[in-house]
């Protein structure tokens, strides 16, 4: 076994396998340190929790992405105009979504660490319109 993979596997290594000279912070330096610094640590169910709600957030965003992206591709019995736009409306979605969801983590992640009141569900809003907009020009274009 090499020196470094046995260094890795022993935590009394004499030094971290992420070190604070890498393109990486150093494991005692969680990231980002703008959420991290704030607060208390909070009881570690709180925070899973919340990663949990985010990585949901995430594979939400990866269907929407999964679904738009091969319908300027595939041959529907949609108007192509159409196609398209459908496309664009669920590609566009997926990035918003993946952007707004690690900035609601955060946002969630600081509160818990204050012990303040979890903060709103402003975006659930539009990706819901989103959602019937979509639905509305499957349904005409049938």
């Amino acid at each position: 076994m090499s020196l470094a993979l046995l260094q890795m596997r022993c935590s009394h290594g004499p030094r971290n396998p992420i070190t604070k000279g890498s393109m990486f912070m150093s494991r005692d330096t969680p990231w980002p340190s703008w959420v991290y610094r704030e607060g208390t640590e909070p009881d570690y169910r709180f925070s899973f929790a919340n990663e949990r709600t985010f990585l949901a957030w995430i594979r939400t965003s990866f269907a929407l992405l999964a679904a738009g992206a091969p319908l300027d591709i595939v041959n529907l019995s949609l108007p192509h105009s159409l196609q398209r736009l459908l496309g664009i409306l669920l590609v566009g979605a997926s990035m918003i979504i993946a952007v707004t969801s690690w900035l609601r983590w955060a946002r969630a992640e600081i509160a818990i660490r204050r012990g303040e009141p979890l903060p709103g569900f402003r975006f659930g809003i539009g990706l819901s319109a989103l959602t019937v907009v979509s639905a509305l020009i499957i349904t005409v274009a049938l």
